[in-house]
């Protein structure tokens, strides 16, 4: 599966965008549409730039989705682990309830972890909780 329109809209939603690098509240250097990988203070990026940069991520945490999900998703299920997983990276995922939960196919139970992860260095954010109920809105969407 691909990441669908609203999908991304979310994603860039909740990410923005930046032309410069800066520290997210996890501490970690990002840039463009929550970029990280080889960011590096005094960075800066196009809008293009940052558009690519998104579509390579995406590329790896859709694969990182499929290859740890083990049962058919909805596009909405699909979209929101995205999400989930470009924001707190492939091993929160990987080790979560939440996966445990789409892979025993309890869906209803599985949309409830969610709002388990809302923290960054241990102090829940307002950002972070408006995320994850979007993520859980799309998760249960049609």
């Amino acid at each position: 599966m691909k990441t669908s329109q609203k999908g991304i809209d979310l994603i860039t939603k909740f990410e923005g965008f930046r032309a410069r690098a800066y520290k997210c509240p996890a501490g970690v250097w990002t840039i463009g549409y929550g970029h990280t990988k080889g960011v590096k203070a005094g960075q800066a990026i196009t809008t293009q730039q940052a558009e690519e940069l998104l579509q390579a991520d995406l590329k790896n945490f859709e694969d990182w989705v499929t290859k740890l999900v083990k049962v058919e998703l909805t596009q909405g299920q699909f979209d929101a682990l995205v999400s989930f997983c470009f924001n707190l990276g492939p091993g929160a995922l990987d080790s979560s309830t939440l996966l445990k939960l789409v892979n025993q196919q309890k869906f209803a139970l599985a949309a409830d972890q969610f709002k388990r992860w809302n923290k960054a260095g241990g102090v829940e954010l307002s950002g972070l909780t408006k995320r994850r109920q979007a993520e859980r809105d799309l998760f249960v969407s049609k």
